[in-house]
């Protein structure tokens, strides 16, 4: 990306103000960058942990297998997810608040004696499934944006700081050489108009 600029002190004053902004921006799109790496990494790891736990669980209720198919799943419904928002590092994030399950009647007397058992093991393994994928979701946005605040940072670091940079070196020394220009041309215009008067 080219700095467009103009060799006057206008450009000048407007090319230090944008290399200013941008340096002073810079430490904080770091900070922010590093702050979302961090997060990313901890929604990665608890999203792991969440995936042994339904596994742990799942292996620990195959020994009932014969028995859920007997069981109805669809006694028990997910009623509704309640969600909140978090900023973390200036990034608007979903928050899990409550799972509401909604259970269907049904007669304990004409069911067997481990029905209410198994709504509760349902509930519990909807419950961390649920939780594992918004924490799956939760860590995608958290790196699409630490993906876009590194293109900002390595924007700034690598292309605009050293273009602004650049171009404010170029205008100082064209205003440098133009002003020496003028000096020079307004003491050869002396120098003869010296001479002149010295000769008449």
């Amino acid at each position: 990306m080219a700095i467009r600029f103009q060799y006057n002190k206008t450009s000048l004053q407007e090319m230090n103000k944008q290399l200013r902004i941008r340096l002073r921006a810079l430490p904080t799109l770091k900070n922010k960058e590093s702050a979302l790496r961090a997060e990313v990494k901890r929604a990665k790891d608890y999203a792991t942990s969440l995936d042994e736990k339904l596994s742990a669980a799942m292996a620990q209720y195959n020994e009932m297998v014969r028995l859920w198919n007997e069981f109805n799943p669809r006694l028990v419904v997910i009623r509704d997810v309640d969600l909140g928002i978090k900023k973390i590092a200036g990034v608007r994030i979903p928050i899990l608040q409550e799972i509401h399950f909604e259970i269907k009647p049904f007669s304990l007397f004409n069911q067997p004696v481990w029905f209410m058992d198994g709504v509760m093991i349902l509930e519990k393994l909807a419950s961390i499934a649920i939780e594992r994928e918004f924490y799956y979701a939760k860590m995608k946005l958290l790196d699409h944006a630490r993906k876009k605040t590194t293109q900002k940072v390595n924007l700034y670091e690598k292309v605009q700081i050293p273009g602004y940079e650049e171009a404010v070196i170029k205008i100082k020394r064209f205003l440098e050489d133009e002003e020496n220009l003028s000096k020079s041309s307004q003491k050869i215009l002396k120098n003869r108009f010296d001479q002149k008067e010295v000769t008449v």
